[in-house]
């Protein structure tokens, strides 16, 4: 068997394949090990949200482990997920030019053979899901509905891309309640990494459109039509949007604007090339989202390593008055005016205190207790 027979035309990594003992090449295809885009597309949206939540408390070592769980995890998800979807449209990849060799149609592993495979890598992401915290535990759960519909929405609806971004960025809100709590910010980096998988996915499914169109098959890819990259490009756009308005309502600050623009700036370039070189180079443009997704998890990274610096201003701050009046006045060349330590009565008048200095000075005296007293005090002649 020739190595063009045992890799499937979109395998990224064929030689590797060819070195793989033959007995695990089929697995490896059915677990897609050979395109390890779909794993960084499936592991950055973890370190994303965890990033993101600790830009309010900083990085911890632990955070090093989780990162090493995340990638665990993904790799042995992505595998189940892809292993089901080929379990679920072995028929439909059979008349796929693109997708005729994979291990399913083919006939390199029998469907026995790949329940029981969907089932190892399922128990390798439970242990991995162990491991996590007990709120993260309930965060990934609610993903399962997700994950179980995702094969057949390209039969119901022309926006499986979209369900896909709803599944494949859920590890985001993973990430955040690992490191916190899963608030307001965190479901708008959620949606807006969903635009982004939206945008990427649909030009992947420029590659099938022709093939799509002949077996009823539904992606957003034929529902754009020729207008597929100006789309993309929109749904690039509001990922940028979201992204930064995420950041800043998390307090990235500057952080958060500089990488919501290099993203946005990566989505240009990726834009620029499709609409250059046609949907030739589709396939390429589409691995290049793995540094559109790392440049997202550096920024925001360096935004919880560094904390935003205090803004300068040429204006004062505001000034606290305190309650009551001053006890002394600051006049200028250093000189201030000082209250006596004597407090007056609250009863005391200028009038009062005038008639009491002559009355004193007449002889009259007044007891001391009498400035506090309510009732009126009458004067003694010595």
């Amino acid at each position: 068997m020739t190595e063009t027979q045992i890799s499937p035309a979109d395998s990224a990594l064929p030689g590797w394949l060819s070195r793989l003992p033959p007995g695990m090449r089929p697995y490896a295809m059915l677990a897609r090990w050979d395109r390890p885009v779909g794993i960084w597309l499936l592991y950055l949206p973890c370190l994303i949200g965890l990033a993101f939540e600790r830009i309010k408390t900083g990085l911890y070592l632990t955070d090093f482990i989780w990162a090493v769980l995340f990638l665990i995890g993904a790799i042995a998800m992505r595998g189940a997920g892809c292993t089901r979807n080929d379990i679920t449209d072995r028929d439909f990849d059979a008349k796929v030019e693109r997708t005729a060799l994979r291990p399913l149609p083919a006939g390199l592993v029998s469907l026995r053979e790949a329940h029981i495979f969907l089932g190892i890598q399922l128990a390798v992401g439970l242990l991995v899901w162990l491991c996590l915290p007990g709120d993260a535990k309930i965060v990934a759960l609610l993903s399962i509905p997700l994950v179980a519909a995702y094969p057949f929405m390209k039969r119901v609806t022309w926006w499986p891309q979209a369900w896909l971004g709803a599944t494949f960025n859920w590890g985001a809100l993973v990430g955040v309640a690992v490191a916190g709590s899963v608030g307001f910010p965190a479901i708008l980096l959620y949606v807006g990494l969903g635009c982004w998988t939206v945008a990427y996915d649909t030009i992947y499914a420029l590659q099938d459109r022709e093939d799509d169109a002949l077996i009823g098959v539904k992606s957003t890819a034929r529902l754009f039509g020729k207008h597929a990259a100006l789309y993309s490009f929109g749904f690039f756009i509001i990922a940028a949007a979201l992204i930064a308005a995420a950041s800043g309502l998390q307090g990235a600050g500057r952080m958060g604007a500089v990488t919501s623009l290099a993203f946005l700036g990566h989505a240009t370039s990726q834009i620029s090339r499709l609409k250059r070189h046609g949907e030739d180079i589709a396939l390429a443009v589409f691995k290049s989202n793995v540094w559109t997704g790392a440049l997202v998890a550096l920024g925001l990274t360096l935004s919880a390593m560094t904390p935003e610096p205090t803004p300068r201003t040429i204006f004062s701050g505001p000034e606290i008055v305190p309650d009551g009046a001053p006890d002394k006045v600051s006049l200028p060349f250093g000189l201030e005016l000082q209250k006596s330590g004597q407090k007056p009565s609250s009863r005391e008048t200028w009038l009062k205190t005038d008639i009491r200095r002559i009355l004193e000075r007449d002889g009259f005296a007044f007891p001391n207790a009498a400035d506090n007293s309510h009732d009126q005090s009458e004067p003694t002649k010595p």
